[in-house]
């Protein structure tokens, strides 16, 4: 598998494999799929400060130019607006049907806490709505624990939905933290040799 940074074109790839969670599942609590133009603003207006990653087959696709191959996605962003929250993050990670299983998502999410790491964020934290026994799965595999549940928060196909939150220490608290910096400023801080290697955390064959 090859994990490299989202650009615009890959908003049709990761709309393909979006839409489908958003219309036939309660994982995703918005009612109707975004457009690919949406998802390309999306990725657009992520990248400055927060990974957004996906995952090719090797082989597949692999120069970033239009997305074909990608098999997966993730992506982090603020947990909340207000200044105290900065060094929090959300994150989730989607992966195409066909590939469920097969360590996409582990190889997602690997790859972008190293990144998050070199940025300086302390916490990532999942909200995973419930049940979703395979989700919760996966996070707890990665060193996750729940810390609460937000119940009946959302209603979606016919039901109330309880949404499951669960985090992970990326590193220690520092006492006295410097603010998060974006990724480009970490690609030209430790040279693309190392920004690769970073990409590469969760690489499998």
């Amino acid at each position: 598998m090859h994990v490299r940074p989202a650009t615009a074109s890959d908003a049709a790839a990761v709309h393909d494999i979006y839409a489908p969670v958003v219309a036939g599942t309660a994982i995703s609590f918005e009612d109707d799929p975004p457009t690919v133009e949406e998802i390309r603003r999306r990725i657009v207006n992520t990248l400055p400060t927060h990974p957004w990653l996906v995952c090719e087959r090797d082989g597949d696709g692999g120069d970033g130019e239009g997305g074909e191959g990608i098999v997966g996605y993730a992506y982090a962003g603020p947990h909340r607006s207000r200044d105290a929250y900065r060094w929090s993050v959300d994150v989730s990670v989607y992966v195409a049907e066909d590939e469920r299983g097969a360590g996409v998502g582990r190889t997602l999410y690997e790859s972008l806490f190293a990144l998050l790491v070199e940025q300086g964020f302390v916490t990532a934290y999942a909200g995973i709505a419930q049940p979703n026994e395979t989700s919760v799965g996966l996070h707890e595999s990665l060193g996750f624990e729940p810390v609460g549940v937000y119940e009946s928060v959302g209603y979606k196909r016919g039901a109330w939905r309880d949404v499951g939150w669960w985090a992970k220490r990326l590193r220690e608290p520092p006492a006295e933290p410097t603010p998060p910096v974006g990724v480009e400023t970490v690609r030209v801080k430790v040279g693309e040799e190392r920004f690769q290697e970073l990409l590469a955390t969760g690489h499998t064959s």
